[in-house]
């Protein structure tokens, strides 16, 4: 998909949805300028464009009772396997990212759980036993002093 074109104004929008996502379209609008429809229009356009996948609530993981956050590298031995494997951790819920990687490694997975033991379990009964699954390394979170999906959509490339 092409990289939608957005002006000024379509970034003001986005980046307040991200950190506002309940604001009616009056408080958007003062935000960015605009009257509600002019609003309700931009963000049609902004969705069918790709720009926004979704709508939804930011949880707090703890209060969730999801303690846990490792990063898993994943290293898969053939190509052949990537289908598999993606599809596979496609499938687990306590899988939240998963990205194809540079180094060493084939995949880098964000995972979160209740405790180490359901991590354990993830990790060993479940990552390790795909296909194709060679090698992993884990490394566990001790803390998150940032965590954050908001994009920096008003932040300007120097290129």
């Amino acid at each position: 998909m092409s990289e939608p074109r957005l002006d000024e104004t379509d970034r003001a929008i986005l980046d307040y949805i991200q950190r506002h996502g309940r604001a009616a379209y009056a408080e958007i609008g003062a935000h960015a300028g605009l009257s509600v429809s002019a609003v309700n229009e931009r963000l049609k356009k902004l969705q069918a464009a790709g720009a926004i996948r979704g709508y939804g609530a930011v949880l707090e993981p703890a209060a969730v009772g999801l303690d846990v956050l490792a990063y898993v590298s994943v290293l898969i031995d053939w190509s052949a396997h990537n289908a598999s494997f993606l599809e596979a951790v496609q499938a687990m819920p306590e899988v939240l990212e998963c990205h194809h990687v540079t180094g060493d490694w084939s995949y880098l997975l964000k995972i979160r759980t209740r405790s180490n033991d359901a991590l354990e379990d993830v990790i060993s009964n479940r990552i390790k036993l795909l296909p194709g699954v060679t090698r992993s390394q884990t490394v566990i979170a001790l803390k998150s002093p940032k965590e954050s999906s908001v994009l920096p959509v008003n932040v300007r490339s120097e290129n």
